[in-house]
């Protein structure tokens, strides 16, 4: 697997702007277990849902997607619950 310069400046502009988001998303508002573990599996999905676009690996790209899709199911979990939380 031989990387271009290219497809290393996706990458690392791609995996910035994850965790950027992330630290976004983590100063809105107090946070709970399920939330937090959501969003890194939803962080790292995507991380390896990228790579397998760029490195034209089509297992990594499916298992990426399922990872980051998890990990949105886990964080609406964690939204709810919080939701129910501050309810009361």
């Amino acid at each position: 697997m031989k990387f271009t310069n290219n497809k290393l400046s996706i990458l690392s502009a791609s995996i910035i702007l994850t965790i950027c988001s992330f630290s976004a998303h983590a100063l809105d508002s107090p946070v709970n277990k399920d939330q937090i573990e959501g969003r890194s599996e939803e962080i790292k999905g995507k991380v390896k849902e990228t790579t397998g676009k760029i490195i034209d690996d089509k297992a990594l790209e499916s298992e990426g997607k399922n990872q980051k899709n998890l990990g949105k199911i886990q964080k609406g979990y964690g939204d709810i619950k919080q939701d129910i939380k501050d309810s009361k």
